[in-house]
């Protein structure tokens, strides 16, 4: 039954991605709009003032930040507490270059045992990053009490696509080239290259947008070893309450093949909690 949701829950996530696709198709290209229409009418598919995926658009705004907390509870026969703080930052200083970061921490508890405590830090840099087509570069470094990884270093460099950029619908995907170490503590510490395909996509059904969905997927099979290979993904969905302040709900499942004994190779997490930005 574990299973079965599981494979439902990353179904969803792969058709929530290719929605805005779909969307767009029965939206007229802004190119194609008679010179009679309303500036109104204009803004609608204006990338500039776009309502979703606005730190990967052609936005206007310079400075892009969002913080998320997020978190579930329970008590009775088993007491668990979880607390997951993430964080996206993007900055603008060009055309041609933007800087972004997704810092992020994961706190558990388990019957007032330490369950989880996972550390994430990455920087990334985009390269042309306004037009369809461009150029990415990164590097993270990631900490893991949960999966007894003490260090992960990964570099990764590739290009993203942007098919579909509307004011309510956005979707990308990108391919990289990734080189991944990893230092375990209870078991043979890795060194291995990898593909990475990330899909993004994000839509808000409602025309004022205050309602969003939001599915990221990435795959990422190692190519210089047989049998490792990694995925995970979310889907969120968000309510706009103010300019600024969102309730949103979590859902993410991550999955690798090589993981030290006694740990399980699959992960999941639901979490509400509230995010802001700027």
């Amino acid at each position: 039954m574990t299973t079965m949701i599981r494979f439902l829950l990353a179904l969803l996530c792969l058709l929530v991605a290719f929605a805005p696709v779909c969307m767009a198709q029965s939206t007229p290209d802004t190119l194609q709009v008679s010179s009679t229409e309303t500036s109104s009418e204009e803004d609608e598919e204006d990338p500039a003032y776009p309502e979703v995926a606005e730190s990967e658009q052609d936005s206007t705004k310079q400075f892009f930040v969002r913080f998320n907390a997020d978190g579930t509870a329970s008590t009775g026969n088993v007491e668990r507490i979880l607390l997951q703080l993430t964080s996206a930052l993007d900055w603008k200083p060009s055309n041609q270059f933007k800087l972004s970061s997704s810092p992020s921490f994961i706190y558990g508890q388990q019957n007032k045992l330490l369950a989880e405590r996972e550390f994430f830090a990455d920087v990334r840099g985009s390269f042309w990053h306004q037009k369809q087509v461009y150029g990415l570069a990164f590097v993270a470094w990631d900490k893991s009490n949960l999966r007894r990884i003490l260090n992960r270093w990964t570099q990764a460099a590739g290009i993203g696509i942007k098919l579909v950029q509307r004011k309510r619908a956005y979707f990308s995907v990108t391919n990289l080239i990734l080189h991944e170490v990893t230092d375990f503590t209870e078991r043979q510490d890795i060194d291995v290259w990898r593909n990475s395909t990330r899909l993004l996509g994000e839509f808000a059904p409602d025309k004022a947008g205050k309602f969003t969905i939001t599915s990221i997927a990435f795959l990422q099979p190692a190519i210089s070893v047989k049998n490792n290979f990694r995925w995970n993904g979310s889907l969120t969905f968000a309510y706009k309450m103010s300019n600024h302040l969102s309730l949103r709900t979590k859902f993410e499942n991550a999955y690798e093949s090589y993981v030290v004994l006694g740990r399980k190779n699959n992960d999941f997490r639901w979490t509400i909690g509230l995010s802001f930005e700027n």
